[in-house]
């Protein structure tokens, strides 16, 4: 299972990202020979929640002051409430998540993760899903929002919730195997 050897992919979270929603596309990725780095605004390492619950840390790779998206052939924003909101605060973040579309690089996130998306100005005329209860915030953005367990538009992937974690997975590997894609290239 060697059909991402060779490439390299950032997941922006920081604390308060949804264990699963994080551990299983790093997982997903990694056995597909992926590199797979967690690039965050926190140092050392971030606290994962099950729901509202406390559930693992991650130790960070890379701080996401001194990340280059250049170096990164993906991008990964799992969910959780606490943790997209966070990063949709965070300028780095969001110079971070938008350098990707720029680059036309593929591009997943789950469940409260798109709210990064919007905030980085890439969804307008879009379709992607997400959590059911922030649809408004990015149909408010441009996006069109469909209620799919999982939705990629020329690279960009979302999905739901953890329960759509097989399908998101399997498409994220899809695409990023596939590399840039042209109709990804957004300038914001």
């Amino acid at each position: 299972m060697s059909h991402l050897t060779g490439k390299r992919v950032a997941i922006l979270a920081s604390n308060g990202f949804e264990e699963s929603e994080l551990l299983e596309p790093m997982r997903a990725l990694r056995e597909h020979g992926a590199q797979v780095d967690v690039v965050s605004p926190e140092q050392g390492s971030i606290q994962g929640m099950r729901h509202f619950d406390k559930g693992r840390s991650v130790d960070v790779d890379r701080d996401l002051a001194g990340a280059d998206a250049a170096d990164y052939d993906a991008l990964v924003i799992p969910g959780g409430l606490f943790n997209p909101d966070a990063l949709r605060h965070d300028d780095n973040a969001i110079r971070f998540a938008r350098a990707f579309f720029e680059a036309g690089k593929p591009v997943g996130a789950i469940c409260h993760g798109p709210w990064v998306l919007v905030d980085a100005g890439v969804v307008e005329q879009r379709e992607l899903t997400s959590v059911p209860n922030i649809h408004r915030d990015l149909e408010n953005a441009g996006a069109r929002w469909v209620d799919r367990e999982v939705v990629v538009d020329q690279g960009l992937v979302t999905s739901r919730t953890p329960k759509d974690l097989p399908a998101f997975c399997a498409k994220l590997v899809e695409e990023i195997g596939e590399g840039r894609h042209r109709g990804q290239e957004r300038s914001a």
